[in-house]
């Protein structure tokens, strides 16, 4: 059977732009689980939370939601400060991050989602901007500016983050903290300082991936457990602690959704995705960039 050119081609685009929201979500996985060795499975209830945040300042105020996003992303460094202090003080310090520290951010990832629903129910929310419903087509290629901004910003983001990693002090520091935090503590750097500062970026980053998610579909309290596996998924296809890694598995991964979605249908689109991880893992345990 001859595949319609048109199709592949917005096939491709789809799951590109798709993979650089992917990329975003994940980008925090990546640096909390992949270089701090820090299993922060509540991830996904602080996109939903910044993607709430998004709405209330959209919905009120008419705010385009991913500017909001980045505007008050200073506001979800400070909680993932405040938080990784309580995990260091109650599990870490005292080596008990393993199970206990698991089921603390189970236990934060459950009491954001039930906070959502008892202020806002289990309504889908949308939010609206001028790009939205706008669609750039370019001969058979369809470009929705729903999927062009955030991709556009996300990558913006992960690149932006790994230039800081690879070109400051700071961000040589959190690469070293999880291999070697002697060394550190010989040069005057304190780790649990290092690993404060960035856990609270990968905060930040799942503040503004929450934006996008509203901008790409709308949302409600609970589907945020849908991209457990998926952030963890991209983070371990791409290697543990590689922000390019991160970028080339998220794209991967949805590719190999929307071509499953096109050719397929949906419902076989997470099961080819999570397929492809096990047969990456199999041949390359360390996943694409992992050493």
């Amino acid at each position: 059977m001859e595949i319609p050119t048109s199709l592949l081609l917005n096939a491709i685009i789809a799951g590109l732009l798709l993979g650089g929201f992917y990329a975003a979500m994940s980008v925090g996985i990546s640096i909390s689980f992949g270089m701090l060795d820090v299993v922060n499975i509540a991830h996904p209830g602080f996109i939903i939370l910044g993607s709430y945040i998004a709405y209330i300042v959209n919905d009120r105020l008419g705010f385009d939601p991913i500017v909001v996003s980045v505007v008050l992303s200073p506001l979800f460094f400070a909680l993932g400060m405040a938080l990784y202090r309580i995990y260091y003080l109650c599990f870490e310090k005292r080596g008990q991050e393993s199970l206990r520290g698991l089921a603390f951010f189970f236990g934060i990832l459950f009491i954001t989602e039930v906070a959502l629903v008892l202020i806002f129910g289990v309504d889908y929310r949308t939010v609206k901007t001028v790009y939205a419903d706008t669609t750039l087509r370019m001969g058979v290629v369809d470009f929705p500016l729903r999927l062009v901004v955030p991709f556009l910003v996300s990558v913006a983001m992960v690149v932006g983050i790994q230039l800081f990693l690879t070109h400051t002090f700071f961000g040589r520091a959190v690469l070293a903290v999880a291999q070697d935090q002697l060394a550190l503590r010989l040069m005057g750097v304190n780790p649990v300082r290092v690993k404060e500062l960035a856990f609270a970026l990968s905060i930040a980053t799942a503040g503004v991936a929450g934006a996008f998610l509203i901008v790409i579909q709308p949302v409600q309290p609970a589907i945020g457990r849908e991209f457990i596996g998926l952030v963890f998924a991209v983070c371990v296809l791409g290697g543990m602690g590689s922000i390019w890694g991160t970028l080339l598995g998220a794209f991967v991964l949805g590719l190999a959704e929307s071509f499953t979605s096109t050719f397929f249908g949906p419902s076989w689109a997470p099961a080819v995705s999570f397929g492809l991880l096990l047969a990456t893992l199999a041949f390359r345990p360390s996943g694409l960039f992992g050493r």
